[in-house]
């Protein structure tokens, strides 16, 4: 029997991972503590709850953290647009931050000397969980089996993970049938490893794929997610109020059907955007750690607001304030999905995004349909619209002589450039 190594908190799903290394802490010498948080993932938690005591836990700690998941991570990365690599929404980088922080509440609560994931050495999650540790309590302690000789040295891959369960009576939802690795949060779902690792395999789900190379349906409906060609075929039309660049109301215009709150509405968004197969990707994407990875996501309801804010910030911001905005963006992006919530520019970004948004707010009026979002209308009381002097029919406060100096002196530039570049070539002919 191992000598005793004091308390850790494990953040915990009851998957095969963490049950492995929840049984493994204890064989080691701990008292483990299996946190669980409640992030929107379809999961039967009180049999998640008797499964960690089962394999030996000394508590278990179930929270549901959905809205304040959607209100400080979701909301200001809807007001930044800020896609990582122009693409992916940042579902499970947003989750990772906000578990670690619940974790080390509750290790500051028992007192715990450790907190343990069960992410690989790999991957980006290590770097997003142990950052955000180290930014909140310098000193607690990390403990990452999958970086420990003794445990990958073990544990080389799942075989040996599925065998070592078996020995110790651990239930597992994963078999060598569903050899994929899945994360799921109420942002989204993600799909990789496995079979997924060869990037010619492909979803069969996806208009043209099916034949050889194509896989089983990856998904678990998210928001009743539905394939793109098995959709309706009649789009259901949404109106989204935005009020300082965040959502604050939605309006199904089919059924008069609304929602407020932050967590109905997003759900609400989830389910409405799955049901028409919105927000499924496919990618290839560079990791923080330096290799990339294949990954599949649905992202629902943050496509469609992804798509709506953009059409109201575009609509009532100023074109400059914007541009500075859109460098910001990128480097949101960037921080978020390297693990950076918690860091000084992290912090400064986002209060530089959250000021560019006081202005944005207004309506914006999409429909949803057959895997797109297609923008339909805006209005905005605080728009810088001004129909009148935009108008093809109206001259307004404009004066179109006033346009001839104004491309003169734009003209300037490359009259010089094509100057010199004439000059070179006429030295070249002789």
């Amino acid at each position: 029997m191992a000598q005793p190594k004091g308390t850790v908190v494990l953040a915990y799903s009851g998957g095969l991972d963490t049950s492995c290394i929840l049984v493994w802490l204890k064989e080691q010498g701990y008292d483990v503590i299996a946190y669980l948080a409640n992030i929107g993932q379809k999961e039967d938690f009180e049999a998640a709850r008797k499964k960690a005591l089962a394999l030996g836990a000394k508590k278990v700690y179930i929270e549901d953290i959905r809205q304040e998941f959607v209100e400080e991570f979701i909301w200001p990365a809807v007001q930044a647009n800020a896609p990582y690599e122009d693409r992916y929404l940042l579902g499970t980088a947003l989750a990772r931050p906000c578990i670690a922080r619940k974790l080390l509440a509750t290790a500051q609560r028992e007192g715990a000397q450790h907190i343990a994931h069960g992410a690989t050495g790999k991957g980006n999650d290590q770097v997003r969980f142990e950052l955000t540790c180290y930014a909140l309590c310098p000193k607690i302690k990390v403990i990452a089996p999958w970086r420990l000789p003794e445990f990958y040295q073990r544990f080389p891959g799942r075989p040996e993970l599925m065998e070592y369960a078996k020995e110790h009576g651990i239930p597992v939802p994963v078999t060598p049938q569903t050899p994929w690795s899945m994360d799921e949060n109420l942002m989204h779902i993600s799909y990789e490893a496995g079979i997924l690792e060869n990037p010619k395999v492909i979803d069969h789900r996806l208009p043209g794929s099916h034949g050889a190379g194509a896989v089983p349906s990856l998904c678990s409906l998210i928001g009743n997610f539905t394939a793109v060609v098995t959709s309706p075929d009649t789009p259901d039309v949404l109106e989204i109020e935005f009020k300082e660049g965040v959502p604050v109301k939605v309006t199904n215009v089919g059924d008069g059907t609304t929602h407020c709150t932050a967590l109905e509405l997003f759900i609400y968004l989830n389910d409405i955007a799955g049901k028409h197969g919105v927000g499924r990707i496919d990618i290839v994407e560079n990791r923080f750690v330096g290799m990339k990875s294949r990954g599949i996501y649905e992202t629902p309801a943050g496509t469609i607001l992804h798509q709506a804010h953009l059409d109201i910030e575009a609509f009532t911001m100023d074109r400059e304030v914007r541009r500075i905005k859109q460098g910001l963006a990128v480097k949101f992006s960037e921080l978020v999905y390297n693990g950076f919530w918690h860091s000084p520019e992290g912090a400064f970004v986002r209060q530089c995004i959250r000021s560019s948004q006081q202005q944005v707010l207004g309506t914006v009026r999409l429909a949803v349909c057959k895997g797109q979002v297609y923008i339909l209308a805006r209005e905005a009381p605080g728009s810088l619209y001004n129909q009148e002097l935009v108008s093809m029919n109206v001259q307004g406060d404009y004066e179109p002589a006033d346009a001839t100096g104004f491309i003169n002196i734009n003209s300037l530039r490359l009259k010089e450039y094509h100057r010199l570049q004439s000059k070179g070539s006429l030295q070249q002919d002789e």
